[in-house]
């Protein structure tokens, strides 16, 4: 089966797709069936044992997002292989579904940034380097992917913006950066100039044990044992609190700074949903009712819309 998932992600990337998380798990599905003595076409019993029994979640969503992953490579061996079988329909439910983030505090994100700092290298993502990325991503929405792709020369001469160029949706944007995040960029940039790692080429963010860009699995290390310690309970719909989760915080932070100034939310949506990669306008209106604390702004939206109808009536 390795043989078979190696050659058809051979295939698809040399079409263009990237099948970074899938590719992962289409190889680990592989070498499970392969471990399982499994042989011939591919079968519904082994995808669903390999769903199920491997999967860190035990919970009908990941398995059903891990089913759907397959589906592809099924498909693909349904056309090269008479007798493959997939299971039929969606057996464990829906695959996708938004769930509510957890919303930081501002206390919550500074008690972050200080235990960044005390992280010893050993995690890779360490004093220098960690407190700097988790700076950026709070302060500016950014994906954690779309940092950690990041360059030295993706910062302008001023620092004053980055180019994320590697986004989800491949598209490039410019991404202003507000003040405290340029005064930090300049003094990491300092010490990566001490260590003459700073061609524009180079990653922004290094690992700090090895002297290679730093890799997701680094970052998440340290991001739970940062989490672990400080004892920050989940107050949104996951059992973790998720890096992801500071993009969340940005965005709702944003809109309820508009609602007490009062801005025209729905003339500003569009440029914030353009700041931060959105491709449907709809993605970024869905905070409005996904998250409590933007419940009310919703409410009072639909409460004047409700009165400028009731009185357009009377007239």
């Amino acid at each position: 089966m390795l043989a078979r998932a190696e050659a058809y992600l051979a295939e698809r990337r040399q079409l263009g797709f990237a099948l970074d998380r899938s590719g992962s798990l289409t190889l680990a599905f592989a070498r499970f069936a392969d471990a399982s003595g499994h042989e011939g076409p591919l079968g519904s019993a082994i995808v669903l044992r390999w769903v199920k029994e491997q999967a860190v979640c035990a919970d009908p969503f990941t398995w059903a997002q891990r089913l759907n992953v397959l589906r592809p490579f099924a498909r693909h061996l349904v056309d090269a292989e008479s007798g493959t079988s997939f299971p039929e329909g969606a057996p464990f439910g829906r695959s996708k579904r938004r769930i509510a983030p957890h919303i930081f505090t501002p206390a919550e994100v500074n008690a972050l940034m200080t235990a960044a700092r005390t992280l010893p290298p050993v995690f890779g993502a360490g004093p220098t380097t960690f407190p700097t990325l988790l700076g950026l991503l709070a302060s500016t929405g950014l994906r954690i992917s779309e940092a950690l792709r990041l360059r030295c020369g993706d910062l302008d001469e001023a620092f004053t913006s980055i180019t994320a160029k590697h986004s989800k949706f491949k598209r490039t944007r410019i991404v202003p950066l507000h003040p405290t995040a340029t005064v930090a960029l300049r003094d990491y940039m300092r010490t990566r100039a001490r260590l003459n790692t700073t061609d524009r080429s180079a990653p922004l963010f290094l690992d700090e044990r090895s002297g290679e860009i730093l890799r997701y699995g680094a970052v998440r290390r340290a991001w739970l044992r940062l989490t672990k310690n400080l004892g920050i309970v989940p107050r949104g719909g996951h059992q973790f609190i998720r890096i992801h989760d500071l993009r969340h915080t940005f965005i709702c932070c944003r809109l309820m700074l508009w609602q007490a100034e009062g801005t025209d939310i729905d003339n500003a949506m569009l440029a914030l949903s353009t700041y931060v990669g959105h491709v449907n306008l709809g993605d970024t209106y869905w905070y409005m009712q996904a998250v409590p604390e933007l419940m009310a702004l919703a409410g009072d939206r639909f409460e004047t819309l409700a009165l400028h109808f009731g009185e357009a009536r009377h007239d």
